[in-house]
Order: C-alpha cells, then structure tokens, then sequence
C-alpha cells in the first residue's frame, strides 16, 4: 500500500511539473534516463555480485561470519572489506539490508557501512595526490578507528540501549 502511495504522488508531481513546464519537464526526465542508463552497467554488475554472494553463502554461513557470536573478528573482518571495497552508497545499504535478513548483526554491517563510506584504501593514491601522504593516511585511519565506534554506536541505539 505505501509502494502504490509513493508511486501515486510521483506520478501527481510529475503531471503537475508537465502542466506548469512541459521543456523543463521533458529536459529533467531526460537527464533522469541518462542517469539511469549510465549507472546500469555498475548496478547490474553489483546485482549480479550480491546474487551469487548470497547463492554461495547461505543464511548459516553468514550469520556464522557476520551473526552476532562473531563478535569482534566479524566487525573487524567486514570493516577491512568495507574499507578495501569501492561501492556506491545506493548499492551498499540494499546489500546491508539483504545481509541482515539473512543473518547477520548490526555491529558488522554498520562497520562495513561505516568504512565503506568513511576510508578510501582503493581511492588513497588520489588522496594523497590532492592532499598529502600523511594527512591521507591520518584521515583514513582515523576514519576506520570512528567506524568501530559508529558500529558500536549503532549496535547499541538498535538493541534498545
């Protein structure tokens, strides 16, 4: 029912954006499929990632690896992953959510987030071309010692403090 509501409102929006500018109207949702057309490619290759991911690891062995009796090794080894791994954001947080549901706990998929989006180990030679050697190392490891903290964070605001 909220799916149909959403749906519902875009397609108000969009006919009322028509009536008041047809152009502008007809410009954006070109951009808007050039968009999309120009991040199928990465969308349909992480697809296709995220299947065969969850088709070799069934629910058991990710609960095993990333469940909440993997404790710390689990939070560090999907920290590292997060922070070597190059994923946008709109592919990263539907792959945490098809994790969780298939077993894993919320201190490791908040670091794998947390490092995913905050350290930049395959973007760290651009880093340190901008910046400087060790303000990019500095940032970095500074942000992946915060994901631990941010996970814990997260860890404890889900379970009800």
């Amino acid at each position: 029912m909220y799916d149909l509501l959403i749906y519902l409102l875009a397609i108000s929006l969009l006919a009322f954006s028509f009536i008041k500018d047809r152009d502008k109207t007809k410009k954006a949702l070109i951009k808007g499929k050039n968009s999309i057309l120009n991040i199928l490619p990465e969308l349909v290759g992480v697809i296709i990632i995220i299947g065969v991911i969850l088709s070799v690891l069934n629910p058991q062995t990710i609960s095993l690896l990333l469940g909440e009796q993997s404790g710390f090794l689990g939070l560090l080894g999907a920290a590292t992953i997060g922070a070597i791994t190059l994923i946008p954001g709109f592919i990263a947080f539907p792959l945490a959510a098809m994790l969780l549901e298939n077993g894993a706990d919320y201190l490791p998929i908040a670091g794998f987030v947390s490092t995913l989006m905050m350290v930049g180990i395959a973007t760290l030679p651009l880093e340190i071309k901008y910046f400087n050697k060790k303000l990019a190392l500095l940032r970095n490891s500074l942000a992946f010692v915060f994901s631990f903290i941010i996970a814990y964070i997260i860890k404890l605001v889900v379970s009800g403090l």
